[in-house]
């Protein structure tokens, strides 16, 4: 029950505004407005100059490419929300220049006809060569010829290198930089059942594994120990493993933190840290019909304490790669990918804690690598994703077929994330949309507005002036 006097405060209040009419509603509605500005992040206001000032064009020294695989629009802001708030930020939403790109892929033996959901395979041989494929294809075109990449042109034009992943090195984003075979499985000697003319012993250049090591960017880093203990078949290497091939074109290799943060930089650097793909930073109740209780996110208690996490493996590939005293005076730098490759898996297997803490893993590389751009206003980077997937948020109150979990954000309120694009149980699926990308320094403006995946090898090539 409300008390006289409190009753007497409001119609003596209603009472002012009456007597000062128009006057006090921009005053109320301007208290409203700041209330509400508390929880709601603003630009700085108009931003003309700003983005004026962040496109540079000209040659770039260095160009680092972050590609969150399966990091459509939606997973950036599943992992904004909860890790940030919904009025938070995150590294990558600091670059200045943002547009969008088609990431469709084509019809094998038919390049003319498109195929609007594109795996990564078919998305990264796009990106790495400027041409589209089909689904499952690693750097070769629609009727299985090789197409250079983009690192194999920069090793060519003199730039160091280097390629790093949370997935096995093998997985089809690392593998496109530096192997062509006509199947993405064809990781090892072992298993080329679906690629028998890339096969050493049938005259072929050989498994993934095998063309990585003979394209011998200077730092390779991830997952896919087990196929490197395979033997290789053919060639001067027959019945020697490939990383005894390896160690022969003279890499080092390590196996957990302490050895990659130790390594030499004289020396092409190999890192190894799972026999499969790197352990996920984060675990959680896996999404299901009928939804979850409301919880956060744990670390992952299987994650090995000796692995080392991406932004440390991205700043020692940026150590190894930056030779400015060695470089500078031919006026070449580096190319260098990092894959946030488990944002996707984690989104296949309706993960949602998984699926957030490589995000978030990959975003806290993304902030190493603009660090050193920073410092470096002659490298280009971008970031991206190679295609979109299925999680989506809904309302906490929707009865969704597919399966959900609610998470507690930073906010303090729940966020129901659904997976709906295959049969519950069933591995999801991705989905054709376009997905974000944006740049910083030299070149970046490219990026703007929409254009295609094949656009990026283009935009490469023109920075670091590939001949």
């Amino acid at each position: 029950m409300v008390s006289l006097p409190t009753v007497r405060r409001r119609w003596l209040a209603i009472g002012a505004l009456v007597a000062v009419g128009a006057l006090v509603v921009p005053v109320a509605l301007a208290q409203a407005d700041d209330q509400q500005d508390r929880s709601v992040r603003h630009s700085s206001g108009d931003r003309t100059s700003d983005v004026r000032n962040a496109i540079k064009g000209g040659k770039a020294r260095n160009v680092i490419l972050f590609l969150g695989d399966g990091m459509g629009d939606s997973e950036i802001t599943i992992a904004r929300n909860y890790a940030k708030g919904a009025a938070g930020r995150l590294a990558m939403d600091e670059l200045p220049l943002t547009g969008e790109y088609t990431t469709y892929s084509v019809q094998k033996g038919d390049p003319s006809k498109p195929d609007y959901v594109t795996d990564s395979a078919a998305s990264g041989s796009g990106w790495a060569t400027g041409s589209k494929t089909y689904n499952g294809a690693i750097s070769v075109d629609a009727y299985g010829n090789p197409l250079p990449t983009i690192l194999e042109l920069a090793k060519r034009n003199g730039y160091r290198t280097g390629d790093v992943t949370t997935a096995e090195v093998q997985d089809a984003t690392p593998a496109v930089l530096g192997a062509h075979v006509v199947d993405r499985k064809c990781y090892g000697p072992d298993t080329m059942a679906k690629c028998p003319k890339n096969a050493k012993e049938n005259g072929g250049a050989g498994s993934i594994s095998e063309q990585l090591v003979q394209t011998r960017p200077d730092v390779l880093l991830g997952g896919g120990k087990a196929s490197f203990g395979q033997k290789v078949r053919a060639g001067e290497f027959a019945g020697k493993t490939v990383l005894d091939q390896a160690t022969a074109s003279g890499y080092q290799v390590v196996t957990d933190a302490s050895g990659l943060a130790s390594a030499g930089k004289d020396k092409p650097l190999l890192g190894l840290f799972a026999d499969g793909n790197m352990a996920v930073q984060w675990a959680g109740p896996g999404a299901k019909v009928g939804g979850t209780t409301p919880t956060t996110c744990t670390p992952n208690p299987d994650l090995p304490a000796a692995a080392p996490k991406l932004a440390d493996m991205t700043r020692k590939a940026i150590e190894v790669l930056d030779r400015k005293g060695h470089d500078r005076k031919n006026g070449k730098g580096f190319f260098l990918q990092v894959e946030g490759a488990s944002i996707d898996k984690q989104d296949h297997a309706a993960n949602p804690c998984g699926q957030i803490g490589e995000t978030v893993a990959f975003d806290e590389a993304i902030a190493a690598g603009l660090a050193y751009a920073r410092s470096n206003p002659d490298t280009l980077v971008v970031v991206t994703a190679d295609h979109g997937h299925t999680s989506q948020i809904i309302p906490n109150d929707a009865k969704s077929p597919g399966e959900t979990a609610t998470l507690i954000t930073k906010d303090g309120v729940p966020m129901t994330v659904n997976y709906a694009t295959n049969t519950p149980g069933e591995s999801q699926e991705h989905t054709g949309t376009e997905v974000r990308i944006a740049g910083y320094g030299p070149q970046a403006a490219n990026v703007v507005g929409v254009t295609d995946q094949t656009d990026l090898f283009r935009t490469f090539s023109r920075a670091l002036d590939l001949r």
